[in-house]
């Protein structure tokens, strides 16, 4: 009785509340974070992990190069994938798609602050078109800095006063007993700035890995510091002693170590928000609005040390900020009311619009602002495929549920995106979707990888205008929640959505523009039929064991023409000429001119023979254009039994309907379609066949 009483007792603690806590939350893991120790124990740390006292700016650049990165090649350019903007410890809510450049010219200007090089003395400027992910980038260094600073390699430290009530003797009147740093500070900038680096030299420490370790106590602090050093008559042992050194937790909900800051009203808001104000209760106590005790370093700044500020809409705020920015970035120093210039360590983010940055260049009187911004701009998205990845973030089967998406929406939906922000090429031959799936990396005869990188070159503003993710996004959701929806969305139904919204959109100026986007409406549906048509095509003519047959058939035919040879016919047993109309049939396919005939079958038996040294067998697979060949050439033959056109006049035959089903069957399993959508794009195709009868009829 006594063990089932024990198994119930255990029982019931699991499903208790104590018991579900415990299971999740560590309590190890919450009493290191919030560690607590002597001046004495803290040197100890630093002396043990000398990285604790970096800087806001080496510790933003090791955090992200902890994530590690990636190396490819891009039109012959080496490039640098970083881990970090992937987002994948937060979900990937935030992760960035397709802009690797920007990215990498972010990193390099954090690894050059991180080593002292200058860029720490600027203002960051990400500056791009509404929706190209500036506050994405921002928000991302954000948490991840909230996030590293909760783990070891991240970890750093604040410090507290603890002034016990019979030793204040006047210093806190009010009774406080403990008064932390309202800054944050590092807790090695209490050592005399004369002495501190020798100091710190003979316990071992390297202050050189630290650029701002010149830095003096805030205000309030040095209050304290030199009124403990008058009492205890210069004995800074003693000072140290009412020191207790904290482990520091970034969070912008609490407004330690981040902050944000955004234009308001002119008449409610003033500079205060960024520096501090005075405590108006607090004179009473102290007798002065210049004592630090009475004054509040709560400003933006204040709460941002030892982490990063964001600016919002950086260039709409009142010149009277950006004048605070001026010090903050060259001098790290702030100036709060009626205080000296007090020292701050953190990184200064700001992002604007392109309106508002080409104001900041007429200005002449913010050439000084000018003077130390590092502008980066982010870009919307180039390439097809990154710019899917967008909309698949909000839109997959984890978030959309009880709809069913067909294929190719999102993708067709990214093209014409995509193809707004595109420049026309110059090249006559070359039409703009040409040139998209260039830049998407896909191939095309007669360009290079360098004819990709001029093109390139000769765009130097594409991505900086163009329609923003955001509206796609909202079409698409409009889509799925409109009462014309049956349960699935089709890439017609969004490009529709998209059509009817241009007529009122904010951000297009003219009617020309409002045209041209309606014209790429035209060729991505154009684009939508050919790649649904392929699809069903390669989906009738999937028989692999046909494919192979038709594949032997054609090679013998070029093997018995390149070698002048006959053929036996398997019937008859007669041998007979090359098979020359099997065989233009299957390369006509592939647009192979009948006087290249010669040569691509050449290049079809050097190729078999080439394998054939190497010890390999050929399989029409591996050679993608003669593959493509086969199933047209498949398809063609086959089309006409299945009689897919019949599906439009609605009299299906037995044999016919189960040659569908086998089809339909493919799209599912191959291609990713749904029964409702298989059986959509199959009516689709069919009415497009229709077409085609008709006209040549």
């Amino acid at each position: 009785m006594e063990s089932t009483t024990e198994i119930k007792s255990e029982h019931s603690t699991e499903k208790s509340l104590e018991g579900v806590l415990r299971r999740y939350h560590n309590v190890d893991e919450y009493r290191d974070l919030h560690w607590e120790g002597s001046f004495e124990e803290y040197l100890a740390l630093v002396r043990q992990n000398p990285k604790i006292i970096r800087n806001a700016y080496q510790r933003v650049y090791d955090m992200i190069m902890e994530h590690g990165t990636e190396e490819y090649i891009d039109s012959k350019k080496r490039m640098v994938r970083y881990k970090f903007f992937n987002a994948k410890q937060f979900g990937g809510d935030d992760a960035v798609f397709g802009l690797d450049i920007p990215l990498m010219r972010l990193v390099n200007f954090f690894k050059s602050a991180a080593m002292g090089y200058g860029t720490e003395r600027r203002v960051l400027l990400l500056h791009g078109p509404v929706g190209s992910a500036k506050s994405t980038i921002a928000r991302l260094l954000k948490r991840g800095i909230e996030a590293y600073s909760r783990t070891s390699q991240g970890a750093l430290y604040t410090y507290e006063w603890h002034i016990p009530r019979e030793d204040q003797k006047d210093l806190f009147p009010s009774g406080t007993e403990i008064m932390p740093s309202p800054m944050h500070e590092e807790p090695l900038t209490l050592i005399p700035k004369d002495i501190r680096a020798q100091v710190l030299r003979d316990l071992g420490i390297d202050v050189d890995l630290r650029i701002n370790l010149k830095q003096d106590p805030s205000p309030p602090c040095r209050f304290v510091f030199n009124e403990l050093m008058e009492r205890y008559d210069g004995d800074l042992s003693k000072v140290f002693s009412h020191i207790r050194v904290k482990r520091l937790l970034l969070s912008e909900q609490d407004r330690i170590g981040i902050g944000t800051f955004q234009p308001k009203d002119e008449k409610n808001q003033d500079s205060t928000e960024l520096t501090g104000d005075i405590n108006y209760r607090k004179i009473a106590i102290y007798g002065s609005d210049s004592d630090p005790r009475a004054f509040n370093f709560d400003g933006e700044f204040n709460i941002a040390n030892r982490g990063i500020i964001e600016f919002i809409e950086m260039l709409k705020l009142d010149v009277a900020f950006l004048y605070d920015l001026l010090g903050a970035s060259q001098e790290h120093r702030i100036k709060p009311k009626k205080f000296a210039q007090t020292d701050i360590d953190l990184v200064i983010i700001g992002h604007t619009n392109e309106a508002e940055y080409k104001k900041l260049l007429n200005n002449e009187f913010m050439e000084a602002l000018r003077d130390r911004t590092i502008k980066i701009d982010i870009p919307y998205v180039t390439r097809q495929t990154e710019e899917v990845r967008i909309y698949k973030r909000d839109f997959n089967q984890n978030k959309i549920r009880g709809k069913d998406i067909a294929p190719h929406t999102l993708e067709m939906a990214a093209m014409w995106a995509v193809l707004t922000r595109l420049e026309d090429p110059k090249k006559a031959n070359l039409s703009l979707l040409q040139k998209m799936k260039l830049y998407d990396g896909k191939s095309l005869p007669g360009y290079t990888e360098d004819n990709v990188k001029e093109l390139r070159k000769e765009a130097s503003r594409e991505g900086m205008e163009g329609i923003s993710p955001r509206y796609v996004q909202d079409k698409i959701s409009n889509t799925l929640v409109s009462e014309k929806n049956q349960g699935s969305i089709n890439p017609f139904m969004v490009l529709n959505e998209i059509a009817s919204g241009l007529r009122n959109h904010s951000l297009i100026n003219n009617e020309d523009q409002r045209k041209r986007y309606l014209e790429m409406l035209d060729v991505v549906k154009q684009e939508y039929e050919d790649v649904v048509k392929n699809e069903v095509q390669r989906a009738i003519s999937a028989d692999e064991e046909a494919i192979a047959k038709l594949c032997a058939n054609y090679i013998d035919n070029v093997k018995a023409y390149t070698q002048r040879e006959r053929v036996k016919n398997p019937y008859t047993g007669q041998y007979e000429e090359p098979d020359e109309r099997l065989m233009r049939s299957i390369e006509e396919k592939i647009d192979v001119a009948p006087s290249r005939k010669d040569d691509f079958r050449r290049e079809i038996m050097n190729y078999i023979g080439a394998l054939a040294v190497e010890g390999k067998t050929f399989d029409y697979r591996t050679n993608e254009r003669l593959h493509k060949a086969l199933e047209l050439k498949l398809f063609e033959d086959q089309k006409d039994t299945i009689r897919l056109t019949s599906l439009v006049s609605n009299v299906i035959d037995k044999d016919t309907q189960e040659k569908i089903d086998i089809v339909k069957t493919r799209l599912i399993r191959d291609y990713g379609y749904s029964e409702a959508s298989a059986t959509d794009v199959l009516n689709f195709v069919a009415s497009i066949f229709a077409r085609g009868d008709v006209k040549k009829d």
